[in-house]
């Protein structure tokens, strides 16, 4: 084993670490306050779905370099301790950080001397400094870093394990010493940078992201309006080399999630304090919000054009992207309660989503397969790019609609195709 490494925080990013820093043969001790959770991952039971996580967990354990414990002492022997609880998020996207401080709180307890404590959840800046002051009152001998956790939802043991660069904060060349000698086995760029830097790196990038989409979105209702087509029209943008292939201009309903709205927020109040108005990144978070209700809108305005009353609705994908189970913040799902208020007739099918999330009894049909959630209905409507839609044999779906209308929010499936089969396909941006 190269190094004994705790985790704290288990739900999908610190699964995610569990798994990879054991894959890269250290010792690994996952800790968190949920006994019952615990009791599931001692069993190989994980709190959602990530591709490769289950087995990569279930590895770990049956060769004893990774365990689970609710006990905080199990990390008294760590090298290093990262710090993964996904920040939890109010409603309005601001940050509630108290779960963080009653962990540094913890650890200074149960940790030994010269442990690094590297803390991976998203904060907003100034948050670092803060814990590396309070760590230091408590406990004089423990250090410090900061590196912003790099994943995506579907595909995160691949994105932890081979990142185009670890962003690196700290408030000494020692700490930054001790984390290089355990980030060199991942091996990519290193950039060090103070604990503001690094936290405003982690902001920035989120905030682009956002603008990206939001850009997008925009963009697209006015390709829509002046019979342009987005896609041609992004792939046109993305041939420009200072924009380039990978750029986030995909139009659909919009970010969700809480991830980039809550960096979006903090920019947005950082600007406020230092005495400037909150314009961009408030127009940003704005016009994101209001994307839900132009997804309704065009709902209603395809409804209305083929004359629908009381319509039925079939909705294909409810988790806000694919390759996660989680409803949590999920814009598909605002959007199917949105057209619950108007007493439509909803099914939902998903393949992954964890129904188990929500805190109250959905008014709407779960289905178990898209054949079931698209029988006599008179829309479908596609929120979710889920690569099995896209593989789906649709040539007999119209058949068995009450209407054959398809409303594709991502354009995901082929136009041509969809409309050889008996659909009245409407995309987005075109």
């Amino acid at each position: 084993m190269n190094k004994k490494i705790g985790v704290v925080g288990l739900w999908h990013l610190g699964c995610v670490l569990c798994a990879c820093w054991q894959k890269l043969n250290n010792s690994v001790v996952g800790f968190d306050y949920d006994v019952a959770l615990i009791k599931k991952l001692n069993r190989g039971i994980l709190p959602l779905f990530e591709p490769g996580l289950s087995e990569t967990i279930c590895q770990g354990l049956k060769k004893n370099s990774l365990k689970f414990s609710s006990d905080i002492t199990s990390l008294a022997a760590c090298d290093y301790v990262f710090l993964a609880y996904d920040t939890p998020v109010r409603d309005d996207d601001s940050s509630d950080t108290a779960i963080l401080e009653k962990v540094i709180s913890d650890l200074c307890e149960a940790i030994k001397n010269e442990t690094v404590i590297i803390v991976t959840s998203q904060l907003p800046v100034g948050f670092c400094r803060f814990l590396g002051t309070k760590l230091k009152e408590k406990k004089s001998n423990l250090e410090l870093a900061y590196s912003p956790e790099n994943l995506r939802l579907g595909e995160a043991i691949r994105c932890y394990l081979n990142p185009g660069r670890i962003i690196l904060g700290t408030a000494s060349r020692e700490v930054e010493k001790k984390c290089y000698e355990l980030f060199s086995q991942i091996k990519t760029n290193i950039i060090s940078c103070s604990f503001e830097s690094a936290e405003m790196i982690k902001h920035g990038i989120n905030s682009f992201l956002a603008t990206s989409i939001v850009f997008a979105n925009n963009l697209a209702d006015i390709c829509e309006y002046v019979g342009a087509d987005i896609d041609e029209v992004v792939r046109g943008i993305k041939s420009d080399p200072r924009i380039g292939e990978k750029a986030y201009l995909s139009a659909g309903i919009g970010f969700s999630g809480g991830t980039l709205g809550r960096d979006l927020v903090v920019l947005k109040q950082k600007n406020l304090e230092g005495g400037k108005t909150a314009t961009l990144f408030d127009i940003v978070y704005s016009l994101n919000k209001q994307r839900k209700l132009v997804i309704f809108q065009k709902i209603e305005k395809v409804l209305k054009k083929h004359q629908i009353k009381s319509p039925r609705i079939g909705i294909i994908g409810l988790t806000y992207k694919s390759g996660t189970s989680t409803l949590r913040r999920s814009v598909p799902l605002e959007i199917v309660n949105l057209l619950l208020e108007k007493k439509y007739e909803v099914k939902v099918y998903d393949p992954k989503a964890d129904y188990t999330e929500l805190d109250y009894i959905p008014a709407f049909e779960i289905s178990n397969d898209i054949k079931e959630v698209t029988k006599h209905v008179d829309l479908i409507v596609l929120f979710t790019d889920w690569p099995e839609f896209k593989e789906y044999d649709w040539s007999n779906v119209a058949g068995h609609m009450r209407t054959p209308l398809v409303l594709d929010t991502k354009n995901f499936l082929s136009k041509q195709t969809m409309i050889s089969f008996g659909f009245n396909y409407y995309g987005v941006g075109r």
